[in-house]
């Protein structure tokens, strides 16, 4: 009789919409931290979850040894869903592609949820470069991440739970990852748990973002952001498309 694989400790998902300047790198530091990982690099499964990519996204995540799942609906919480949808891991971890892991990220993930007062978290970012509109911005926004316990980075939580919340939320077309952990923290609150911020374990941010709007450009587009949710938290403006899902990454 064959027996099958046995399913793995960690299912890391990647959402990626023409990614493949940037996957490589990403990849790279995911094959570090698996090769570190305590419970072996068979324990931590890759999902490349293709959100309708015209460029080589895919078949460099193929290459790679990665599991592409295509996800056709153009959301970014869709990308996400999908590559859950087909993970077999008893803990499912986000990254975006423009991303590096620290090589410890495994290891530290599960420590913090071998507490049993963890219910997921994040682990937050170090960036990839400064200026003082970028400090500026970081310093207005780290004190909210330390009071909420909530993050950027890696993000985990156990399947279950995942599950238990309906994944998310597709009908937002941004801003799905801070519901997600909101929804999370509420679950955990029920539970006497908390979320961690496994800051031992930092990703590196890219800052691509900066480069291609600006290092100040987050006080005017947060402004107009914040307004949207208080009166359209699912509405998909032209903002919106511009800044999420039209972005030249030619």
């Amino acid at each position: 009789m064959e027996h099958q694989n046995p399913a793995p400790r960690f299912s890391l998902v990647v959402p990626a919409w023409n990614e493949e300047a940037v996957l490589p790198r990403l990849l790279d530091t995911v094959d570090v931290a698996r090769a570190r990982f305590h419970g072996g690099p068979r324990a931590i499964e890759v999902i490349v979850a293709d959100n309708a990519s015209t460029d080589r996204t895919a078949a460099l995540a193929r290459d790679h040894g990665c599991t592409v799942v295509p996800v056709a609906k153009r959301s970014i919480a869709a990308a996400r869903n999908g590559g859950a949808q087909a993970a077999r891991g008893e803990v499912l971890a986000f990254v975006d592609a423009d991303m590096r892991i620290h090589p410890e990220t495994f290891n530290d993930i599960d420590a913090a949820l071998a507490t049993g007062g963890c219910v997921g978290g994040a682990t937050g970012v170090r960036l990839e470069r400064w200026s003082l509109g970028i400090l500026v911005t970081w310093l207005l926004l780290i004190p909210w991440a330390v009071l909420l316990r909530m993050d950027t980075g890696v993000v985990f939580v156990r399947r279950e739970d995942f599950e238990r919340l309906g994944g998310y939320e597709e009908r937002r077309a941004f801003a799905e990852d801070a519901a997600l952990l909101v929804a999370l923290k509420r679950l955990g609150r029920s539970r006497g748990q908390t979320l961690a911020r496994v800051t031992s374990a930092r990703a590196l941010a890219s800052m691509r973002k900066f480069d291609r709007h600006g290092d100040w450009h987050y006080f005017p587009l947060f402004a107009r952001l914040g307004i949207l949710m208080l009166r359209r938290p699912y509405a998909t403006t032209d903002l919106v498309r511009r800044y999420w899902y039209e972005d030249d990454r030619g």
